[in-house]
């Protein structure tokens, strides 16, 4: 018998499971219970759209336990698609979640004990702050969302188990990444039909509620794709295919007009680079690495030059009108912290600032007070100690670069200041994934 089988850490880490599980699952059913129940009160869909999306359950229900991992790569590839919460790629992976526990493939012990505390507190202080709000059907959905991304996030390492599976989790976000790039860059360009559906203020942003997700959502995969040029393992195209890709990528990101993902990205590769740079024969690979990410920009400039797109990305870089009024709305939220210790409850902060939070900080101390705040920094700074664990050590998670996860964490960190992330999917995906790479040291240490 193995190992991992009979070791007592496990078992009492799978009886912690079981517990932990319960708990879980019913902070994330019971506002997604309130949030539907109200939903369907309010707004009762036609019969024909009721059938439709019954039918369309049940065909993810036999797809998923016909085949998870086709499943897993359904999910994936709709990451792309969030132009409504919740998202499509939510529908597939909750019925994903839900089948792992049912056959016993759910395994909280494979998520870092800290990381699962700290959510539960987090959780559970979402729930203490929903007391008092104002609108309970927009913080029952809200807080339910937040919930199914925390398990969606700790579900990750319990699949993420072999090189296969990894695997697959990157080949389909890129696929997501670049079609979403060449749809909104596409769009922007009016070479495709109905282009005012996948463009706002003449900025892209393809299936994506914002342009100011939309580009970010790019920068993971496209820097991926660049430490696969001096790493190959999981994508077998060549180096100028990959090349081609981190072009499209990189396209994406600056038609995007965000500069929250511009500075994401500058953060991220510089993260990026400075790792390589320091690993063992690092020099000569970064230098690689420069190289191809050169050609990529100068693909990138002649396509800002022939669009003549050069005059509106120097007016997107300079300070606009509206900035002020964001600065102000962040400032906004932070009075429901000083009247209440614990916030005005998940998803208030719009109605109490008059304006979309764009920090993720900001949100959070206004809707759940400064011990969310503190729940949160631990939460993200224990997930950047796991990324910069593994990317000292060079460890991969089954082929995915650690340098790649490490600079896009740090670049949505950054990115967390101006906008906020908190319902990003590929953030919880990059963190998912940082923890499945922090899970093989114990396993191995353990064996």
């Amino acid at each position: 018998m193995s190992t991992f089988a009979t070791d007592p850490r496990r078992s009492m880490s799978h009886g912690a499971d079981r517990r932990l599980l319960p708990l879980l699952a019913g902070l994330a059913s019971i506002p997604a219970g309130m949030a539907m129940a109200l939903a369907l009160y309010r707004y009762p869909p036609a019969p024909a759209i009721a059938v439709g999306a019954g039918a369309g359950l049940v065909c993810l229900l036999a797809l998923t336990l016909a085949n998870l991992h086709a499943a897993v790569a359904l999910g994936v590839v709709l990451l792309g698609v969030v132009a409504f919460e919740p998202a499509p790629s939510d529908a597939v992976f909750f019925a994903v979640i839900a089948v792992s526990a049912v056959t016993g493939r759910l395994h909280l012990r494979a998520a870092p004990g800290p990381a699962i505390g700290i959510l539960v507190v987090l959780g559970a202080l979402n729930v203490i702050s929903a007391m008092q709000v104002a609108d309970p059907q927009r913080a029952a959905l809200f807080f339910s969302i937040t919930m199914y991304l925390a398990i969606f996030a700790l579900w990750l390492p319990s699949y993420v188990v072999s090189r296969p599976r990894a695997q697959l989790i990157l080949r389909a976000y890129v696929v997501a990444a670049v079609t979403s790039a060449v749809i909104g860059v596409a769009a922007l360009l009016a070479l495709i039909p109905g282009a005012e559906l996948f463009t706002e203020s003449s900025r892209a942003r393809a299936l994506f509620q914002d342009p100011n997700v939309f580009g970010p959502f790019l920068i993971p995969a496209l820097l991926m794709v660049l430490e696969e040029i001096p790493h190959p393992r999981l994508l077998r195209s060549g180096t100028v295919a990959k090349a081609v890709l981190s072009a499209i990528l990189a396209v994406g990101v600056l038609f995007s007009y965000s500069r929250g993902a511009w500075l994401n990205l500058a953060v991220g590769l510089a993260v990026m680079v400075g790792v390589l740079a320091l690993r063992r024969g690092g020099a000569r690979q970064a230098l690689a690495f420069v190289a191809v990410a050169s050609c990529a920009a100068a693909v990138v400039v002649a396509i800002v030059i022939a669009t003549g797109a050069g005059g509106f990305l120097a007016e997107r870089a300079r300070p606009q009108t509206y900035d002020t009024q964001r600065f102000s709305g962040q400032r906004a939220g932070l009075q429901p912290a000083e009247e209440y210790p614990l916030g005005a409850g998940p998803g208030q902060f719009e109605s109490i600032a008059g304006i979309s939070a764009h920090s993720t900080y900001a949100r959070v101390v206004g809707e759940q007070g400064f011990l969310g705040l503190a729940a949160l920094i631990a939460f993200l700074g224990y997930t950047l100690l796991a990324a910069i664990r593994n990317a000292a050590a060079g460890r991969s998670t089954f082929g995915i670069g650690s340098a790649a996860l490490l600079g896009a964490w740090c670049g949505m960190l950054a990115n967390s200041a101006v906008i906020d992330t908190l319902h990003w999917r590929h953030l919880w995906l990059v963190a998912g994934l940082i923890w499945a790479g922090a899970a093989l040291s114990w396993r191995r240490s353990s064996s």
